[in-house]
């Protein structure tokens, strides 16, 4: 079970104060106090965590969220950021004693300049909506997060959040310009802009990927592309994971870069082919999705290619999208599958680590080894084409038994990750899910120096407390009491 540090005494007593000073701060509905309102707060997409906070704020400028933020730091009240609580690492978690920052009134698109390829949004806009907002011109944003009809971009920032289609474009990161923050006493600052880089310390790359642990992020700069002029995807299933794995490794070792490049295991083909009706092989263990563009004559030429590579690991069936349709309804099974997955178990956890790509077919085969050892079943699915593995474990909510040893066989995914020279996380971010695995990743000594980062944006360490770094010795001494 995940440990939380227990409340401040001298906050919680001063509750209703606390909720008046917040009141005179906004318009009258964007506070909301009332245990049964705060009930949707109270968790993330990592929903087997549950702690509904003090209050939730729902500013609608920027000029409020700097209120507010200067107001907590004077009482000396956590604050939680939070967009759409799609986060899968406990990212948005609330505290007992914590003040939840709602972004999704801060929702308008501010500016589009086409001529230099940027659009300035709110932090609040969803990720879909930066796309819907320009798509008319002939242009699209990149990342795109299976959660992008509901994930909001301030969150993809302090994710640092990827999708399908990052192999090719990248993810958040190298898809943003610039951000307007503020900090933790109600400085608001622009970093960045509608320029390609920005002269001193790259404040933006420190940013990108913080989880809402050094500022509050209120409006972004992202840079928007020209829509390729078509693309097409192929369905290739395998007879084993490895092998599948394999032919991951052979496509990317080859120089081709797919726009996109996803695997799923045969639990995985079956709930998304009943819910999708994509045409997935059913006979398979393991299937590829992968997706070229451009004009017609590069998409036959890199289709030729990757079937070519794909022939020499014995596929059981490879069938290539006729139309728009056929790939839509491809996509839809993937973009759907951590619902879909819900038909064979109401329950799981969602791992998010990153391997070489090299290392599939080993990683995949201990995967099932432990599956196979813990009792549990593992659906696989993930982006293969940069290695960033997606395990969704199923358990029993209802028993602790299930869950215990399904967080500890999260763990050991995770560490595996690790072992064979990958990363705890790939695009879910650290949250309170990864937390006490860092140490599996950094020394003692490197931690000390991100908490010197965090320390000096945050002295008091108000803005998104318990995630990212493991509990100090007097906080989890303080829990145990």
């Amino acid at each position: 079970m995940i440990r939380q540090p227990p409340p401040k005494p001298d906050v919680m007593a001063r509750r209703d104060s606390i909720v008046a000073g917040l009141r005179a701060l906004l318009p009258e509905s964007g506070v909301i106090a009332e245990p049964i309102r705060l009930k949707p707060y109270e968790t993330d997409g990592l929903s087997a965590y549950r702690q509904p906070p003090l209050a939730v704020v729902l500013p609608e400028t920027t000029e409020q969220v700097a209120a507010i933020l200067r107001f907590c730091h004077e009482n000396g009240v956590r604050i939680v950021p939070r967009g759409a609580g799609t986060s899968l690492s406990g990212g948005a978690l609330p505290m007992q004693d914590a003040v939840v920052v709602g972004m999704m009134r801060m929702n308008q698109i501010l500016d589009i300049n086409f001529g230099d390829r940027t659009a300035v949004v709110q932090a609040g806009v969803t990720n879909i909506g930066i796309t819907n907002a320009v798509a008319g011109a002939g242009f699209f944003y990149a990342p795109d997060p299976s959660s992008q009809l509901a994930c909001m971009i301030g969150g993809n920032v302090n994710m640092n959040s990827g999708g399908a289609h990052c192999l090719k474009y990248g993810v958040t990161t190298n898809n943003l310009l610039g951000l307007k923050i503020v900090t933790i006493d109600g400085e608001v600052i622009d970093i960045g802009g509608d320029h390609l880089d920005a002269a001193g310390y790259d404040w933006l790359g420190l940013l990108t990927g913080s989880e809402g642990q050094l500022a509050v992020i209120t409006e972004v700069t992202v840079r928007i592309l020209r829509s390729p002029e078509g693309a097409r995807a192929m369905l290739v299933g395998f007879r084993s994971n490895e092998i599948a794995g394999a032919c991951v490794d052979a496509i990317i070792s080859s120089g081709i870069i797919p726009v996109a490049l996803e695997f799923m295991d045969r639990p995985a083909i079956h709930a998304c082919e009943a819910f999708a009706h994509a045409g997935y092989p059913l006979d398979a263990e393991a299937m590829l999705i992968i997706e070229v563009e451009g004009c017609v004559e590069e998409q036959d030429r890199l289709l030729g290619q990757i079937t070519e590579i794909c022939n020499k690991f014995d596929p059981i069936s490879l069938k290539v999208s006729q139309s728009a349709e056929e790939s839509l309804a491809i996509w839809k099974g993937r973009k759907g599958a951590f619902g879909a997955v819900g038909r064979i178990s109401p329950d799981y956890l969602c791992m998010d680590g990153t391997i070489p790509t090299s290392r599939l077919p080993d990683v995949l085969r201990r995967i099932q080894e432990m599956s196979d050892s813990y009792g549990l079943k593992v659906a696989n699915i993930f982006h293969a084409g940069d290695g960033n593995l997606h395990p969704l474990i199923m358990f029993d909510a209802n028993d602790p038994a299930s869950f215990h040893a399904a967080e500890t066989f999260g763990a050991d995914i995770l560490k595996l990750c690790v072992e064979v020279g990958g990363c705890l996380t790939g695009e879910h971010g650290v949250g309170v899910e990864k937390r006490d695995l860092m140490p599996v990743q950094f020394q003692a000594h490197e931690l000390d120096q991100q908490r010197r980062i965090k320390s000096a944006f945050d002295p008091d360490w108000l803005l998104n407390p318990s995630k990212v770094f493991p509990l100090t010795e007097p906080e989890a001494a303080a829990q145990a009491a």
